[in-house]
């Protein structure tokens, strides 16, 4: 499936990194019943078409035309409150974190998505996807040579690739590996896949599949048997979670967690394992329409409306400290050579600061 240029910026998209910005400058709108019956009609089309769990899109076009007919939506002339009321009552039927309405004061394209953002539009996403490094928020190197990435955001490697090469080329000499999801709200599996690649030798490895409906397809994704740079195959990796923490975040942590390739420290994650599409409801309204689901192959299932549990449970605030605190300790006592052990039980005896 062609993917399009809107869909390169979903990782930050996602996160609010970009869209809170975007979304906070609006004006809202007056709308009429004309504008909430083609909202709504649309919505129920595209979730009868699409959702992903055909059983769960007929009740919730069920309950939309109850809530239609009862006149629950007939009061409500603002735009932006209309799209926050049309999302609650998907999401209490559902419990599915993905779907949502959306309102927009610059005309979407009249071309059934919003796939087809204006150029002026694709610019602006990606300036602002630049500004913020394509979501590598930190990198560090922690005492005991304990490399810290804090990441934010999963950029599409069409665009973000080569920044991430970059942190992960820069982190490859850690004697262990940090990577801080805690304020990560998704983005694009194929930087996922990208990423973990790095993390793994260079025979590739079953990561995650992508079951979507519409297309009655399945797409696998497994580690690269080639990336650029040197790999940290061996390296002690952490990953920090937090309630916050989402959907592609949510899959890398859950396939390392799965391969019990990292530690996984901090809080149970959001819970968002749907990947969909943004469909054009209006000229100012779209609908998030979760068309595919997860499916881990060594759980056979995923994290959707559960989160991703932490091997070590302790508040997101205290994720990082606990992190460097467990990689010390076993880098003092099963460390590559006798400098990393030294360096890492120096390390510990240090006090924190």
């Amino acid at each position: 499936m062609q993917r399009s240029q809107r869909t390169l910026f979903a990782g930050l998209l996602a996160t609010g990194l970009l869209s809170a910005d975007l979304q906070a400058a609006q004006p809202d709108m007056t709308i009429d019943a004309k504008v909430r019956q083609e909202v709504i009609s649309n919505t129920i089309k595209y979730l009868g078409d699409n959702y992903v769990f055909p059983d769960m899109a007929n009740k919730l076009v069920q309950d939309l035309k109850a809530r239609q007919q009862r006149g629950e939506y007939d009061k409500l002339t603002s735009a932006t409150e209309f799209a926050k009321q049309l999302t609650a009552d998907m999401q209490a039927l559902s419990r599915d974190k993905h779907l949502n309405a959306r309102y927009r004061h610059e005309p979407i394209a009249d071309d059934r998505t919003t796939a087809s953002e204006s150029a002026e539009e694709l610019a602006r996403y990606a300036r602002q996807a630049r500004a913020l490094n394509y979501g590598f928020s930190k990198i560090e190197r922690l005492p005991g040579n304990v490399g810290y990435l804090k990441l934010d955001g999963f950029e599409d490697p069409s665009v973000g690739g080569a920044t991430a090469t970059a942190a992960m080329n820069l982190l490859a000499n850690s004697e262990a590996l940090i990577v801080d999801l805690r304020e990560n709200g998704g983005g694009s599996p194929e930087m996922v896949q990208w990423i973990t690649s790095y993390l793994f030798g260079t025979t590739p490895v079953h990561l995650n599949d992508l079951y979507y409906r519409p297309q009655n397809e399945t797409t696998q994704y497994w580690t690269h048997a080639h990336v650029p740079g040197a790999r940290m195959a061996d390296t002690p990796v952490y990953v920090l979670t937090a309630k916050r923490t989402f959907s592609a975040a949510e899959e890398f942590s859950y396939n390392l967690k799965n391969l019990k390739r990292a530690t996984l420290v901090g809080e149970t994650t959001g819970g968002g394992a749907h990947p969909g599409d943004r469909y054009r409801a209006h000229a100012h309204f779209s609908v998030f329409v979760p068309t595919g689901r997860a499916i881990n192959p060594i759980s056979k299932t995923n994290w959707e409306g559960t989160g991703v549990v932490p091997d070590v449970a302790v508040p997101a605030a205290e994720a990082l400290a606990t992190a460097h605190k467990l990689a010390l300790e076993k880098l003092a006592k099963d460390g590559r050579d006798e400098p990393a052990r030294k360096m890492a039980a120096m390390a510990l005896s240090k006090p924190a600061n």
